[in-house]
């Protein structure tokens, strides 16, 4: 079995070499040992782990999450149930945030409803802001 570097762990995982020693730290991703020439020998599983890690951060799990993933990920006899509650949990999140967010846009644009852009002595936004909690 071929050994990596963390370089070329790196590039493979589609990550820069912080993030390599970054998911170290936070327990993500083993400490690979060194080998006789002082540098860290990495596996093509250490690869495809990186590549794990960083398409579920891409799908917005914390790290915690992926943590929780990946120790399901190494029991696969009872994984698949526990893994699609965690993306169900996860799915629920984004409509809650996409909920938020859908009311903020439109409260910007009440915002900006109240704004003709071409006053020079005040702001109607910056009133609003000032004055819509009150």
């Amino acid at each position: 079995m071929s050994k990596l570097t963390s370089g070329q762990v790196a590039r493979r995982g589609g990550v820069n070499l912080q993030s390599i020693r970054f998911y170290e730290r936070e327990g993500l991703l083993p400490k690979a040992p060194r080998g006789s020439n002082g540098y860290r020998a990495f596996t093509e599983d250490d690869v495809r782990r990186v590549r794990f890690i960083k398409r579920a951060q891409e799908l917005g799990f914390s790290l915690k999450e992926i943590a929780e993933l990946l120790e399901l990920r190494s029991h696969s006899d009872s994984a698949c149930s526990q893994v699609r509650s965690h993306a169900n949990e996860k799915v629920a999140q984004i409509d809650r945030k996409v909920r938020e967010l859908r009311k903020i846009r439109t409260e910007l644009l009440r915002l900006l409803k109240a704004c003709d852009g071409a006053s020079k002595s005040r702001c109607a936004i910056l009133e609003k802001l000032e004055t819509d909690g009150e």
